[in-house]
């Protein structure tokens, strides 16, 4: 029981070093003409990044963007090292969560989305003892998220909220905490939260080892089915100085997501290797097909869902004003 909580803790502590130390491939962030030059991709060691492991696997990049240039890749522990690596040049392009790109668009920094990553991913699973049978039994009870206003604590809050179910923080009876997800299944098996919303594969790990039951499944909670798990960014910058680069490095992203679809086993193979690549620790195969289910790869993405996503974060009462997100997305290079 204790094997997988110790993989991903030793995931999150290796990663962790490899963005601050810089033991990852160093940065190239160049983008000063369409070929020659590194190219630097970034992206985390986990499931909603395949399509980054896969165009790496693949050389898709290198094949769109011609024999002259070297690509590199950098892994990130958290969204905001990934982020700060971006504003930098460090890292020219990659993949990281729609929450972290809204939020530091929404402080004005310069940052794009230009094409989609995956989709769903989202569980909330029950203690196994807790008596928890459905979300109507939520309410008095202690759920955790990885931070608060985050995307899965704004997607579990939305969906509660239609049902007239919020947590205390506005009114309501439900108690919130935070928490890293490698911290989730030793707070199950100590009775110190009776709830989880757990991003993949988390939610499968928490299953196998703990037997936690699924309340609301990856498609049910709100913007489970549309809103991106993950997407690829880029500065502005960037795409005003090098179009033809950008397109390139979509591309390879795009075929990326196509592979993914068309040869599955393969693509769940590429995942494990390079995770055991980049952490030395290596994901169950049952634990890979268990998140896998839940989750979708797609090079599209849905403008409609993420102002939306921002919407409720606003109702929600994480944002202060009303963000607007229609310059956020820049989709000339999915078309």
């Amino acid at each position: 029981m204790k094997k997988a909580f110790l993989f991903f803790t030793i995931l999150l502590t290796f990663t962790g070093l490899l963005a601050g130390c810089g033991t990852s491939n160093s940065a190239g962030g160049s983008g000063e003409s369409g070929e020659g030059g590194t190219v630097t991709i970034g992206y985390f060691p986990n499931i909603n990044h395949v399509p980054a492991m896969v165009a790496k696997d693949q050389g898709y990049y290198e094949g769109q963007l011609g024999d002259g240039t070297t690509v590199e890749y950098k892994t990130f522990p958290d969204g905001a090292s990934f982020m700060t690596a971006l504003k930098t040049g460090e890292i020219d392009a990659g993949l990281v969560g729609p929450g972290p790109a809204m939020n530091n668009y929404s402080t004005g920094a310069d940052v794009k989305i230009i094409a989609g990553g995956s989709t769903g991913g989202t569980v909330v699973l029950a203690r196994a003892d807790s008596g928890i049978d459905s979300a109507e039994d939520f309410p008095g009870k202690t759920f955790i998220t990885p931070r608060v206003g985050c995307t899965h604590d704004v997607q579990v809050e939305t969906f509660l909220k239609d049902m007239g179910i919020t947590s205390e923080r506005i009114g309501g009876t439900m108690k919130h905490i935070t928490g890293n997800p490698a911290q989730y299944q030793a707070m199950f098996e100590t009775g110190k939260v009776d709830i989880a919303v757990a991003p993949e594969p988390w939610a499968a790990v928490l299953e196998q080892e703990t037997g936690a039951k699924v309340i609301i499944n990856a498609d049910e909670i709100s913007f489970g089915e549309t809103l991106p798990a993950s997407v690829l960014v880029a500065s502005g910058e960037m795409i005003k100085k090098n179009p033809e680069r950008i397109q390139n490095i979509v591309d390879a992203h795009k075929k990326a997501a196509e592979f993914i679809k068309e040869n599955p086993e393969e693509a769940k193979e590429i995942t494990i290797k390079d995770v055991k690549e980049v952490t030395n620790q290596e994901l169950s195969k049952e634990v890979v097909d268990n998140a896998w289910e839940r989750i979708g790869f797609t090079y599209e993405v849905d403008s409609e869902a993420i102002q939306a996503f921002a919407d409720s974060s606003y109702e929600l009462k994480f944002l202060k004003e009303k963000p607007d997100f229609s310059d956020l997305i820049d989709k000339q290079f999915i078309q």
